[in-house]
């Protein structure tokens, strides 16, 4: 009887130990589910544009207007991941003098950072000056140059200044609202200095200001090159107010060439020159002069142009039901949504007999059409689409897709053909309501950027990630929309706006769509675009 109890009690113990042990494994082995978290958009007092998310980095950057205390920055609207709570909150004054981290949580914890950008336009001209000034604003300092003649002892020459402005609008010199404040220069060597006392706004301590002006007897200086393909760019500096220019010839001439007065840009002392019209792969020589005077010569060579890969939308074949955009076994360099689309009916981009008018006979375009995905209610709006990339998943009935490919030239032009049939917008997120009724709008567009990869773009609202033209990476951008019906194939161009001469692209991306919001699941159901020969210009 004793051992007949004493067997139940241990049974009873081990089921109960059992119990206790299946628990602690339950608990332990059902992970939280992981969903990244996302800040969707910001805006706060005194932004310039809009905000820059990248949400590889974890990153929000805005730029402030020069009269925003950046100590005390109130945000005017924060939006997150669905679910999410946020450490930072609609209507929160913030730090942004540095770097503000934003906490997100949901199951985990992310932090995301808020950066400031704030540009503050600065003057410093002096007569005679060769250039324009520098600052070094960390220690608060300016320097320039002034041109004296060969009889000319330094000593015996004060500075003369012509504009002064070192804060931002509204600020003082000394206590004096002035753009030529009185200064006490003094001769130490090899140059001149002097302070003042800036005053930003009254929520910031005075600051103390330092010029230095050297005195120098050149009067111009070729200062670098940027060569593109069959477009240059020349910069130099020299007398403010004088005949500035720039001279070329190839290098294996003796002749020198002015640079036409049209193709030059100047900033006080300071010159550019967009060159069109050069060969491509091919040396020269460019000087800058200014007056009688001339500068060191700078030899460079120009880049070779680069192919636009299957513009011509000729090379398509099938797998199942999706139409690929490139050769069977070929290398991929276009794609579309279609393996989403997919998922509920059939490929809304394919490859069309109908081509524009001096085509090669038997070639091909490609036809995007916008329309309804599924059957019955059950489904979603899916605009045509094409480009430069790959689809890289399917998201629910979303997509994940990789925008870009390798690409190192510089283009001046995007060209093609395309014809539009527009139908009204029936279809739309709840913040692009307003524009159902409408015609709906086709769209191209066209970014190079020195991105480290392609750029993840997401459609799923929870994680949406999409291309934003004012990213920071981007260096020419430009696109062309059109929201009227267009029967006939007509061409069309884009012109390409770099954001800086000398950043040499690493990728290119050009996205095509029936729909200019397909990506916000906004279009007219049966809206069509078709294009054909796309190519690349280098010239202007």
């Amino acid at each position: 009887m004793i051992n007949f109890r004493y067997k139940i009690l241990c049974f009873s113990v081990w089921v109960i130990s059992l119990c206790f042990v299946l628990q602690s494994c339950i608990e332990n082995d059902i992970p939280y589910p992981r969903i990244n978290l996302f800040i969707t958009s910001l805006t706060a007092d005194g932004m310039i544009g809009n905000a820059i998310i990248v949400n590889d980095d974890r990153t929000v950057t805005i730029n402030l207007a020069d009269t925003t205390n950046l100590k005390n920055v109130r945000i005017a609207s924060l939006s997150v991941t669905e679910g999410a709570t946020s450490t930072l909150e609609a209507g929160d004054y913030i730090d942004l003098s540095r770097s503000y981290w934003v906490n997100l949580s949901l199951y985990q914890d992310f932090q995301w950072k808020i950066i400031a950008n704030q540009t503050i336009e600065r003057v410093f001209s002096l007569d005679k000056q060769v250039g324009v000034a520098t600052y070094d604003l960390n220690n608060c300092i300016g320097y320039a140059n002034i041109s004296l003649g060969k009889d000319e002892l330094p000593q015996n020459v004060t500075p003369q200044l012509r504009q002064l402005k070192l804060g931002p609008a509204g600020s003082t010199i000394n206590n004096i609202d002035t753009t030529t404040p009185d200064l006490n220069w003094s001769w130490e060597n090899s140059f001149w200095r002097t302070k003042m006392m800036v005053n930003f706004r009254h929520y910031e301590s005075p600051k103390e200001w330092i010029l230095y002006v050297f005195p120098t007897t050149s009067t111009v200086s070729t200062s670098s090159v940027d060569a593109w393909v069959n477009v240059a760019w020349l910069y130099g500096e020299g007398l403010e107010g004088a005949d500035n220019g720039f001279e070329i010839r190839e290098a294996n001439s003796d002749e020198w060439e002015k640079v036409s007065a049209s193709y030059i840009t100047s900033s006080g002392g300071s010159f550019m020159a967009r060159v069109p019209h050069l060969l491509a792969e091919t040396s020269y020589v460019c000087r800058a002069y200014s007056g009688e005077d001339v500068g060191d010569p700078i030899s460079f060579t120009t880049g070779r142009a680069i192919v636009l890969p299957n513009g011509l939308f000729d090379e398509w074949h099938k797998v199942g039901k999706v139409w690929n955009p490139w050769a069977e076994g070929g290398t991929p360099i276009w794609d579309t949504g279609n393996d989403g689309a997919t998922t509920l009916g059939e490929s809304n981009t394919q490859p069309t007999s109908d081509i524009r008018p001096g085509a090669a006979a038997g070639s091909q375009a490609a036809m995007l059409e916008s329309k309804f995905i599924g059957i019955g209610s059950i489904g979603k709006f899916a605009a045509g689409n094409l480009f430069i990339g790959e689809f890289k998943a399917v998201d629910g009935t979303n997509g994940i897709l990789d925008f870009g490919k390798p690409f190192t030239a510089r283009p001046t032009k995007l060209k093609g053909y395309y014809k539009y049939h527009s139908a009204p917008i029936n279809y739309a997120s709840s913040e692009y309501e307003h524009l159902k009724g409408l015609s709906d709008t086709c769209s191209v567009y066209m970014a190079l950027g020195d991105w480290s990869e392609p750029m993840e773009i997401r459609t799923n609202p929870k994680n949406a990630k999409y291309f934003d033209k004012n990213d920071s990476r981007i260096i020419a951008y430009g696109e062309f929309n059109s929201g009227t019906t267009v029967t006939e194939y007509t061409s069309f161009e884009i012109e390409l706006e770099y954001r800086s001469t000398s950043r040499v692209p690493t990728y290119i991306m050009v996205v095509c769509s029936a729909s200019k919001f397909g990506d916000f699941f906004t279009g007219g159901a049966g809206s069509i675009m078709y294009i054909d020969d796309f190519s690349l210009e280098y010239d202007y």
